[in-house]
């Protein structure tokens, strides 16, 4: 069954239906909730109509309609934009609605597993970096190599004792946060990098730029840098003028500047939390704040409980279950929330206060 609203209704009321009332619930699911946004459009709507903002932040799937009528650049700009506003969301492009039928139909969307299998970033936290690369390197003296890119300046991280492992890269991506989050010491061509410091390499001047890696003792290095290897077409290369290939990559969901009152909130700690303490905060934050949080989903280990709690929920509407066995996989707790005008640092506290 498809429900079509009006171009000015609120989709929150729409979902809740699935949830509260017994004999739907009963009868129906709900698989996902698309919205078409008018790419020539939209930006004259956004931050001024309520409607057109929580349609996007309540979506699945957000078809960027007329895209014949804007430029490819202004519709990159556009995409960063709505992703920034949900990140749940699946940006599909389309000219006169022209879309494949399973593109948004069948969708799973409330279903976390088939989520997590179509996107698997979906529930990954926003990090101040967008590449990591791990090279393996005897002692030396290295040239990290950059051409001209998209911005005049690219912040780094030079981690020594790097693994390749994922577990290993999530622990060096934890540790590099907080280096980000100390200022920058500028590096400017023909410099070496320091280790272990947040420095901001200058590539203001024209042609491609040389800076410096001194390795004491063979080392895996790894490189978590602001932009993608490729955006500055960022090699490394050995004393003999011979570029070095990363021994493991990885890309991260990289955060943004969020211009609009609607965001997304991305909450992933390892442990178990206590239930009653849970049940306790996450009743007053939606009691406090439900009718800002559009959506949530996600899952969570509750202590004593061999299984993962996994929960979805719209405005003050909560909704959960216990799922699969944790079996041998890691006990963690993954949380989204989007939302108008949502305060990440207490919200964030107000969870890792229920845990153990």
């Amino acid at each position: 069954m498809l429900v079509e609203t009006t171009g000015l209704a609120d989709p929150g009321p729409v979902a809740q239906t699935f949830f509260m009332d017994d004999e739907i619930r009963a009868e129906f699911s709900l698989d996902g909730i698309v919205t078409l946004v008018d790419a020539a459009h939209i930006e004259q709507q956004l931050g001024r109509s309520d409607e057109s903002t929580e349609q996007i932040a309540f979506a699945d799937i957000l078809v960027l309609n007329k895209t014949d009528l804007v430029d490819d650049e202004a519709l990159d700009r556009l995409e960063t934009r709505l992703r920034d506003m949900n990140r749940m969301a699946q940006v599909v492009r389309s000219e006169r609605a022209d879309v494949a039928v399973d593109t948004v139909l069948n969708l799973g969307a409330f279903d976390l597993d088939q989520v997590l299998e179509r996107r698997p970033t979906f529930l990954e936290p926003e990090y101040p970096f967008e590449w990591t690369g791990v090279y393996s390197l005897d002692s030396g003296r290295y040239e990290l190599s950059l051409a001209d890119g998209p911005d005049p300046a690219m912040s780094l991280v030079v981690v020594p004792e790097q693994s390749t492992d994922d577990a290993a890269l999530r622990d060096g991506a934890e540790w590099c946060v907080r280096r980000y989050a100390e200022t920058a010491l500028p590096i400017h061509p023909g410099e070496s990098t320091p280790f272990g410091k947040h420095v901001n390499l200058q590539l203001d001047s024209l042609g491609r730029k040389s800076f410096f890696l001194e390795v004491d003792t063979p080392t895996h290095l790894g490189l978590y840098a602001q932009h993608t290897a490729e955006e500055f077409d960022l090699q490394l290369i050995d004393a003999h003028g011979a570029p070095i290939t990363p021994a493991g990559e990885r890309t991260w969901v990289a955060q943004h500047e969020h211009d609009d009152e609607v965001g997304s909130i991305a909450i992933e700690t390892d442990g178990d939390v206590d239930s009653e303490m849970l049940n306790a905060w996450l009743a007053q934050l939606l009691r406090e704040h439900g009718v800002d949080i559009f959506r949530m989903k996600g899952f969570i280990s509750i202590a004593g409980d061999a299984r993962r709690f996994v929960f979805q929920g719209v405005h003050m509407i909560f909704d959960g279950q216990p799922d699969r066995l944790w079996g041998d996989s890691p006990r963690r707790n993954q949380l989204v929330f989007i939302g108008r005008n949502l305060d990440e640092e207490s919200m964030r506290q107000g969870f890792e206060a229920c845990l153990i």
